[in-house]
This record gives structure tokens, C-alpha cells and sequence, in this order.
């Protein structure tokens, strides 16, 4: 039996309990949801060395995350070992596996196979919202297993919640057929909200029936959920990396796609986002959507521009107001990992996406995470953004010096959502398996754009 910490709530999961499970076997401890020990992790605490202890187990490991991380968004002691407890559901057996051995497979999910991935989304002048993604059908022995265990688990969280999957029912056969491909099945992603009930995502793969007919796959599922059009207004891409939907109580439910980018620029990256056009701009209102080409175009603009300043800030390039547009001279490109970009459709007359989302893989372009955290810390200051949740957060999943690894935030990704202020997210590894050493500073590859 795995516990939490010494006076925590016992979050054991015995094989036979099914997904929508979640009664404690102890009332939790408020004593529980303390941080661990040497404060706030800065770049230049004490080295402690993240080992597991004897009989540490997966589930105790990043169950113990779930409770420090939820102390620092702010959710109270109830709401934080509830959301524990369903962590450990979803995980199920393998939640059991002791750290001490290896992964059970290679799960895409993180970079050392953690299948459980943290992540902040911050907007100006409110608290962040805490997330965790999670692969139900982790070390279930074969992808296709991997993929009806997830469905299940997601199904019986419906019920458990109450919200309809209908949508998600509609594309079985299209991410789930009998011989599956690709490197996952589905993700889970869980917004952790007061009230201990979360949102609730899934991230599905494209390539589920094979790389060359990903494309095809996901403009049949945007055609099967009502957006004829979106396909079309889709960028150019290097793979189509998940489509993902939003299932429950949400105020817009998103349909999204997400692209991978390959040698990216920042230009090219500010152009990633669908704009309207400017022809349309001496009309007037669009008489469709009712909106103002002419302010939308601005915005469009300043969007842009933000996008590239964004992409250079996380990329540790100088990257300000003055920059070149595209096609003046040479510009860094991101040739390591590749950078990711989301399409997120909310209503199906115009096929155009209400949202635009670029992700940077920070941990492939700095030495070590103290240099993606100063990097993450600038980016929230340029919008209007209180970092000091961040930085509790990384103190809530680790007691190790951000110099000795690179790869606890691994990612930032800021979004632009119609009608909605700007949103920073950064993506907080488990590394319930492994610590990424640091690196040299990766090189930055200088090429034309245009």
C-alpha cells in the first residue's frame, strides 16, 4: 500500500475498483498539502538529488504532485485529495508499479515516459488554472488495448461527472480501428477546478489508421462534428500531431488540431494563425459573423506581432517591435524539436478557427531549466502575468536545483482565443523516471526566411 506522505490520505487503488471510483480510505490531512522541504525552487537552491524511496510506487509518486500542486493554484484540502484520488483511478494498476523499475513502455506523453504531464495556464489578473494530462491506458501491453482502456475510463468518468461523449462516440472508428498505429491512443487532460469537478479533454491520434491517411482522418472528424469548412483554414503543417475535443460543462466547446512545425521562424510562426482577409475591410461588418474586418484585421495584426515576440522570448532569442518581417534577412529557426501550433473551432458557419495556440519546446533550446524559468518569468511579465505561482509549482514537483536538469518545464505555449484575454502556459514534467541532464546551449540555426 503506497501513502501520500506520513500523515497523508492512503490513495491506495486495489485492481478490482473501476475508474469512477474515488472513495478515500482516510480523510485527508491538511498537514498533507504542505510543499516539500527547502522553499521555493530557484535556480540556485541546494542540489537534491530527486531518488525515489524504497517501495515508491507511480500513483504515490505523482499523487503526492497532485496535492503540493493543488496547495499552490489554491484549491483547498478536499478538492486536492479528491483530485488525488481520481489520478490514481485513471492510472489504475500500473498507478501500483514501483519506480524502481523501468517505464512499462514508452509512453509519448513525456520525455522520460512519465504518463502524467502538470501544466499552469495563466491569464492577467486571475488565478491560474491547474491541469494535469494523463494516458489511461498506460502499460496496458498494445496500443489497441492502450485506446479501449481509455475509452473506458473516460466513459465511466462521464458517468461518474455527468457529461455526454457523444461527440466523442461519433469518431470511434476513425481513431480507434482494430490494428492502430502512431505513438499514443488517447490522453486525458483534466482542468482541476474548485468544486472537485474538472473539465475534462481528450486527445485523440491522427494516425491512429496510418501517418499518410492522418489528414484525411481529421478533416472527416471536423466533417462529422458539423465544421465542413475548418479543414480548409488549417496552415500548412509538417504532421497532424492530435485532434482533440472538449467534453462536459464548457462555455464554447473546442474542437482542436494540432499541427507540428519543423525549421520554424518566428514570421513564420506569427503567420500560423488564421487572419481575416484584408480585401474584405471596405465592406464593412461581415453580414455572416457580424464582425468588423477592419478591427479584426488590427487585431490580427497586434496578434501576429505578439506571437513572434512570444516565439523569440521562449526560444531565447531577441526577438522585439523591430524585428524584419518575413523575407528581410536572415532569422533563427527552431530545427531541433519541432514546434506546435493549435487550431481551436468553436462554431461551424465560417470554418474559421476561434483560437490559435503556438507551443515552444523550451526544454530543447536552453542549457537548463533555470534558463527556461527566466524565460517563462519574462514571458508572463509581458503579459501582465504574477509568476509566482509557477514558481511554487516547481517547488511542489521537485526538491532539485533547475541548473542540474533541463526539461522540468517543457513547455510554453501562449493562446489567443476570440473574445478572450491572452493566455501563458507552461507545461511542468512529472520525471517520476528520469531527470534530463543539462546541456550545452543548443545551437540556433540562422537561415532566410521567405
Amino acid at each position: 500500500m503506497d501513502q501520500l506522505s506520513d500523515d497523508a490520505t492512503v490513495m491506495h487503488h486495489p485492481p478490482e475498483r473501476g475508474p469512477s471510483d474515488a472513495r478515500p480510505t482516510r480523510r485527508a490531512s491538511p498537514r498533507a498539502l504542505r510543499t516539500g522541504p527547502g522553499g521555493p525552487v530557484t535556480a540556485g537552491s541546494r542540489p537534491v538529488a530527486p531518488k525515489p524511496s524504497a517501495g515508491e510506487t507511480l500513483g504515490g509518486h505523482t499523487a503526492r504532485q497532485v496535492l503540493r500542486l493543488c496547495e499552490a493554484a489554491g484549491l483547498n484540502g478536499a478538492d486536492s485529495a479528491g483530485y488525488a484520488r481520481t489520478l490514481l483511478s485513471v492510472l489504475g494498476p500500473v498507478g501500483e508499479r514501483p519506480l524502481d523499475l523501468p517505464p512499462p513502455e514508452r509512453s509519448f506523453l513525456s520525455d522520460d515516459h512519465t504518463p502524467v504531464e502538470f501544466s499552469l495556464s495563466f491569464t492577467a489578473d486571475a488565478e491560474p488554472t491547474l491541469r494535469v494530462l494523463l494516458e489511461p491506458g498506460y502499460g496496458a501491453g498494445s496500443l489497441e488495448q492502450n485506446g479501449s482502456t481509455g475509452l473506458r475510463v473516460v466513459r465511466d468518468l462521464a458517468r461518474r461527472w455527468g457529461f455526454d461523449t457523444t461527440r466523442l462516440d461519433e469518431l470511434e472508428d476513425l481513431f480507434f480501428p482494430p490494428d492502430p498505429e502512431g505513438p499514443l491512443a488517447l490522453w486525458c487532460a483534466l482542468e482541476l477546478l474548485p468544486g472537485g469537478v474538472p473539465k475534462v479533454k481528450v486527445y485523440l491520434n491522427p494516425a491512429a489508421s496510418g501517418r499518410e491517411r492522418a489528414a484525411a482522418t481529421v478533416r472527416e472528424a471536423l466533417r462529422r462534428l458539423g465544421h465542413r469548412q475548418a479543414f480548409a483554414s488549417l496552415p500548412e503543417g509538417d504532421r497532424h500531431l492530435f485532434f482533440a475535443l472538449d467534453l462536459g460543462d464548457w462555455e464554447e466547446p473546442r474542437v482542436k488540431v494540432y499541427l507540428a512545425h519543423h525549421d520554424l521562424s518566428a514570421p513564420e510562426a506569427a503567420g500560423l494563425s488564421r487572419v481575416p482577409d484584408p480585401s474584405r475591410a471596405a465592406g464593412g461588418p461581415d453580414r455572416t459573423t457580424g464582425s468588423d474586418p477592419v478591427a479584426e484585421c488590427a487585431a490580427a495584426a497586434d496578434s501576429a506581432a505578439e506571437v513572434r515576440r512570444f516565439f523569440g522570448m521562449a526560444a531565447g532569442h531577441d526577438v522585439d517591435d523591430e524585428t524584419p518581417a518575413a523575407g528581410d534577412g536572415p532569422d533563427p529557426r527552431l530545427g531541433r524539436r519541432p514546434v506546435q501550433s493549435c487550431h481551436a473551432f468553436t462554431e461551424t458557419g465560417t470554418g474559421r478557427p476561434s483560437g490559435f495556440t503556438l507551443y515552444v519546446p523550451v526544454r530543447d533550446y536552453a542549457p537548463h531549466d533555470g534558463e527556461v524559468l527566466d524565460r517563462a518569468v519574462a514571458v508572463l511579465g509581458r503579459h501582465g502575468m504574477d509568476a509566482a505561482p509557477l514558481v511554487r509549482s516547481l517547488a511542489a514537483v521537485t526538491s532539485r536545483r533547475l541548473h542540474d536538469g533541463v526539461g522540468l518545464i517543457a513547455y510554453l505555449g501562449l493562446a489567443h482565443q476570440k473574445g478572450r484575454p491572452a493566455r501563458v502556459t507552461a507545461y511542468i514534467s512529472s520525471e517520476a523516471y528520469r531527470v534530463k541532464p543539462p546541456v550545452p546551449a543548443p545551437p540556433v540555426r540562422i537561415g532566410a526566411v521567405g
